[in-house]
């Protein structure tokens, strides 16, 4: 049959066309799969550029005027956006596409030992790299809010809530740095997430390797990887880190939402204890006197969002070994996960920057709750040797904790009145003082927990930053010599 060309036909260059593929690709796999996949490409890009580099640079087997031509246009592409047609497939078919276009059969070398996902998964890991850098970052700039916070109001005392009511004496610093310790947890999950990130799958081959000599040291060296993913199979196939990674941008927002809980809880007019800058709050469009903690909104829900995401990624990831439709729905999933983990941690820092605690208030709530019962319980058994229950049977049936409705208490469960006074077990900063096991609110253990929290964060601060010049320096030294 003659007549107009066949609009089924592949477009020039497809890939398989003229061999396996004859016909398309349809325009719903375009549509539903391709266009999903190449909205990824700003995420990818300059990671394939890297990946090509070090592949071009590795692999000793390229003529010297292929390997020139090919390194002038792969610089080229690193700094430009090219154009993207969808029926190409995914971001790699359409690189070749456009270097073969510039250089011809040279660009065929990039596929030499390696095959489109192995270019894909470097480019994944090179993107995520700096992202888990930057949520770590904004993790330690957290944990080191809180820990300040918390120096500031090391000795400001206030009742320890659970379920909502006074359950005993605390201060205002004990209880923000509480919320530091699972950051400085979140740090060492994303210490060990990042080492995951950073091994190369490079030079891994198919499946197990490929005739072609690939030194994948090398290759894991020119891109600034830590090492290798050992297995060739492995280095292709993984999936448990990525759902690793989401789960843990998850845990951090939720250690910031549940600070954001406590602050909106305490900052209400009911309690009156805190308050958040201005700047994080925005008024009620119908209301004149609301001042709504806006900021506190965005941790909760952001927190709840990462969860979803990171229970949507564990279910791509459980598909069988030899498929590329977990990295599929993974690459924009798992880096936007991280991302919005990083905005939200940056909140909750600036959250805990702008705290301020209304001392006072926070000592008046204390004196004027129950909160000094269980102590006051504990100074009954110390100083009659009563058993700890029984103390605490009576304390619970006096209406008050005055000395007189102690021992009326003590009439009704000992038959006999309790024979001390106990008053000195109502003052709640004389309490504080006797905090003193290790974690406890007594200056010195705050002292010792604060100077453990500022250590971890210096620690985690100068990792990050070592991490981000040694990426920095192995990129400068693959691209420049390639730019001559």
């Amino acid at each position: 049959m003659t007549g107009a060309p066949d609009e089924s036909s592949p477009p020039p260059g497809y890939l398989g066309a003229g061999g396996p593929i004859s016909r398309g690709p349809a325009p719903e796999l375009v549509e539903a799969g391709y266009a999903l996949e190449l909205a990824d490409a700003p995420l990818l890009g300059r990671g394939l550029g890297l990946a090509d580099l070090a592949h071009v640079t590795a692999l000793d087997v390229i003529p010297d005027a292929d390997r020139r031509a090919l390194l002038g246009a792969l610089v080229d592409l690193l700094d430009e956006e090219i154009a993207v047609d969808a029926r190409y497939g995914d971001l790699v078919n359409v690189r070749e596409r456009v270097l073969e276009q510039r250089v011809g059969s040279a660009a065929g070398w990039l596929n030499a030992g390696r095959p489109r996902r192995e270019a894909g998964r470097i480019a994944f890991r090179i993107a995520l790299r700096s992202r888990v850098l930057d949520l770590a970052a904004a993790v330690a700039r957290f944990a080191a809010a809180l820990t300040d916070a918390s120096a500031r109001e090391r000795d400001t005392p206030m009742p320890g809530y659970t379920y909502l009511q006074a359950a005993q004496p605390t201060t205002a610093g004990h209880w923000l740095l509480s919320f530091a310790y699972p950051a400085l947890r979140d740090l060492d999950r994303l210490r060990d997430d990042f080492t995951w990130v950073n091994r190369s799958p490079g030079g891994a081959g198919g499946v197990n390797g490929s005739r072609f000599t690939l030194d994948r040291e090398r290759i894991a060296a020119l891109l600034g990887f830590g090492g290798l993913v050992h297995h060739a199979r492995d280095a292709n196939w993984q999936t448990d880190g990525l759902a690793d990674l989401t789960t843990h941008a998850a845990i951090a927002a939720i250690g910031a939402s549940r600070f954001a809980e406590d602050v909106e809880l305490y900052g209400s007019e009911e309690f009156g204890l805190v308050r958040i800058g201005d700047e994080l709050c925005r008024a009620s469009a119908l209301m004149p006197q609301k001042r709504n903690p806006y900021a506190l909104v965005v941790l909760r829900g952001g927190a709840g969002t990462l969860i979803g995401r990171a229970t949507g990624v564990l279910a791509t990831q459980r598909t069988p070994s030899g498929r590329t439709d977990n990295l599929l729905y993974a690459y924009g999933e798992v880096a936007g996960s991280v991302e919005l983990a990083a905005r939200l941690l940056r909140l909750a820092a600036a959250v805990a920057e702008s705290l301020t605690v209304d001392a006072q208030r926070a000592e008046r709530a204390l004196r004027e709750s129950r909160a000094m019962a269980a102590d006051v319980a504990e100074a009954i058994s110390l100083e009659t040797g009563l058993d700890y229950r029984t103390a605490y049977r009576v304390v619970g049936r006096a209406a008050t904790l005055d000395g007189d409705a102690l021992n009326a208490a003590a009439e009704e469960i000992l038959g006999r009145p309790l024979g001390v006074d106990v008053s000195y077990a109502l003052d709640p900063v004389a309490a504080l003082a006797t905090r003193t096991v290790p974690g406890g609110a007594a200056p010195a253990p705050m002292d010792a927990m604060l100077a453990e929290c500022r250590v971890a964060i210096a620690t985690a601060r100068a990792w990050i930053e070592a991490e981000r010049s040694s990426i920095t320096r192995a990129e400068h030294d693959l691209v420049a010599p390639a730019r001559q």
